[in-house]
């Protein structure tokens, strides 16, 4: 996430996602698995999109993440032999922008179908504060997925526009973190569910029921969410980056962030008075952090502003750490984490 990595686009995080969750458990922890199986073979470029594709694929995937469990996503290289896999594979998910070295060996492969999560719901510009309503976004979704069969076709939006440096950001400094707003991640579920039949139509139907389950389960955990977060003391809280800015504005919260969408950058000094003031006002308890970043910047305003720590995770990979075994699992733990934080009730 920080400004020297390069963006793993919505599509590598799409790549990710692309197959079935017993499949990804598999594959993501044995990469060879790609490629050249009876099956229909998925490359995703992170947990997000694997996880995805784990899902609506199901027992007719075999998904493969290009991302190892516990490897900071923006932080990867994709290796000679992940290029060679990427070839003999059916389909790549993946999200445009956020990791670039993925972003330009899914747009030299002759791989058939490219699928980019970015394309397939509307992304925001975020700073280090962000704040909304649900409201403002109850009905800005209906005509998100114009462009989804043409890219299940192949046809890979701004391919040529990346590799170059730039924060944790998708093209035009768009924040990629869909995956974090249930509603969001439901709409490129229904997009790549949407790329699946198309590219496997043997298997359509199912595709088709596991997708609608899926975005059933997104649903509900959006009406946890809501409901969970109703009555609450404060709308801020303060995390290490601006990951959650999706989230935010979904529940009507204020995320405040140490280092906007550049979790490693240092934070300036008049930054941290000014969250230290911001928390006193606001009645702010609780500074998160992330699992796989260094919680060193968040312990240290902690500190000097006498807040309590806690994580709140951003959901890039799952390890042994993670307080949960997926997606889910780990959604409701940071929603239990911002229930105390917020004081609700």
């Amino acid at each position: 996430m920080n400004v020297r990595r390069h963006h793993i686009s919505a599509a590598a995080l799409a790549a990710v996602t692309a197959l079935g969750l017993g499949t990804l458990t598999a594959c993501s922890s044995d990469s060879a698995a790609a490629g050249n199986t009876d099956k229909f073979d998925v490359v995703a470029s992170f947990y997000p999109m694997a996880f995805l594709a784990e899902q609506i694929g199901g027992e007719h995937v075999n998904v493969t993440s290009l991302t190892e469990p516990g490897q900071e996503p923006h932080d990867l290289e994709i290796s000679a032999k992940q290029t060679a896999q990427l070839q003999e594979s059916d389909a790549a998910l993946y999200l445009k922008g956020l990791q670039p070295s993925v972003d330009e060996a899914i747009g030299q492969s002759g791989i058939k179908t490219k699928i980019d999560a970015a394309t397939l719901t509307s992304l925001e510009e975020h700073g280090a504060e962000v704040g909304g309503h649900a409201e403002e976004h109850a009905d800005e979704h209906a005509d998100e997925h114009a462009h989804e069969d043409g890219h299940a076709e192949g046809e890979t939006a701004h391919e040529d526009e990346h590799g170059h440096e730039h924060s944790h950001e998708t093209e035009g400094g768009k924040d990629p973190h869909i995956w974090l707003d249930p509603v969001k991640y439901a709409e490129v579920a229904e997009g790549v569910g949407k790329a699946f039949e198309k590219a496997d139509p043997d298997h359509a139907a199912d595709y088709k029921k596991n997708t609608e389950a899926l975005v059933g389960k997104l649903n509900d955990l959006d009406t946890t969410f809501e409901t969970g977060l109703k009555d609450r003391k404060t709308d801020v809280f303060i995390t290490t980056h601006a990951a959650f800015g999706y989230l935010a504005e979904r529940y009507g919260l204020t995320e405040e962030a140490i280092s906007g969408l550049d979790p490693e950058s240092e934070p300036s000094g008049a930054r941290v008075k000014e969250l230290a003031k911001t928390a006193k006002a606001d009645g702010v308890t609780t500074v998160f952090y992330e699992t796989l970043v260094s919680d060193k910047t968040a312990k240290t305003l902690a500190g000097d502003a006498g807040l309590k720590t806690d994580v709140l995770d951003p959901i890039e990979g799952i390890t042994d750490t993670s307080r949960g075994d997926d997606y889910f699992q780990v959604m409701e733990a940071n929603l239990k984490a911002l229930q105390t934080a917020l004081g609700a009730k």
